[in-house]
């Protein structure tokens, strides 16, 4: 029998792939898994009774139904684990390109001595890797140091690393973050804090935080007792965070949405504003409790 190829298809509504055929007119499993790592096999769909049919496999060898292949689109088998791993992993890569287009910010440095210099300060840090921008805050007056300054770096890799230890600068250890505020008061804070929908009991807290250490450092996993089928996820970067917000990732084989976790404190005033008769402490208490986020995890 002269060589022919079939068409191959991760998905029905994919565009196959031609998949050559032996001279016997079967197929080697091997050649599907040349071009779709981890097939075990392949089915296709009856035409008579539109029910979904496995293609009979012996000892690698794939044989054609009814010994035709016919013109239909054959669509891959993947052991259940793998088809959900690699679901994982596409997810994962989806979210990572997006923070590929992250830029590097400016980063606050705290406790820094008197006599700490801006070109103490990039020599310093230029050790790590290319700085931008480096500035120790001074009083207009005096001159003189107010104890913090700011960095910039070129990667965002390398911001990063800084964030995630602290530092020995001119004998004092520093800490160098993200700044919590911004230049306007009224513009709310950037969370680093994720909501994660859709969990399912079987979900810990170390399997969170495995999952979400692939796109930064995690400083804390919160799910709530009883089980109420989401949990937090806090980021040492707003940017991590904020890059999250929005997607549906795959962990354990689930569909979970990520969302932004932070509470909104003005609505909550405005919701009970200070007049006689106990209200303030009312505001206060939800103040407390974060709208159900404990405090020890905010």
């Amino acid at each position: 029998m002269s060589e022919l190829y079939i068409r191959v298809a991760e998905d029905e509504n994919e565009e196959p792939m031609e998949i050559p055929s032996e001279d016997d007119g079967t197929v080697l499993l091997s050649s599907v898994a040349a071009q779709f790592p981890g097939a075990c096999g392949l089915r296709y769909r009856n035409p008579e009774t539109q029910c979904m049919r496995g293609v009979r496999l012996v000892e690698g060898v794939l044989h054609a139904p009814e010994n035709d292949w016919g013109n239909l689109v054959y669509v891959v088998n993947y052991p259940k684990d793998n088809k959900r791993k690699m679901d994982e992993i596409e997810a994962a890569s989806a979210v990572k390109v997006k923070r590929g287009f992250q830029k590097t910010s400016d980063l606050i440095v705290l406790g820094l001595p008197w006599k700490t210099t801006e070109q103490d300060l990039k020599d310093y840090f230029s050790t790590f890797g290319e700085v931008i921008m480096v500035q120790v805050k001074r009083d207009a007056k005096t001159g003189n140091s107010k104890g913090f300054g700011f960095v910039r770096f070129t990667d965002y890799e390398t911001q990063a690393k800084v964030i995630a230890q602290r530092h020995m600068i001119d004998g004092r250890w520093c800490d160098c973050k993200l700044p919590n505020s911004k230049a306007c008061p009224d513009e709310p804070m950037r969370s680093r804090k994720i909501f994660v929908g859709r969990c399912t009991e079987d979900m810990t807290t170390d399997d969170l935080r495995q999952y979400f250490m692939q796109y930064g450092e995690v400083t804390d996993v919160f799910i709530p007792k009883p089980f109420r089928a989401f949990a937090f996820v806090t980021f040492a970067d707003d940017q991590v965070a904020q890059a999250l917000c929005g997607e549906d990732l795959i962990i354990k084989g689930v569909s979970v949405h990520i969302s932004n976790a932070e509470p909104k404190h003005n609505n909550i005033h405005q919701l009970f504003p200070i007049f006689p008769g106990g209200s303030a402490s009312l505001a206060a208490m939800f103040d407390r409790s974060q709208y159900l986020f404990p405090s020890s995890h905010v």
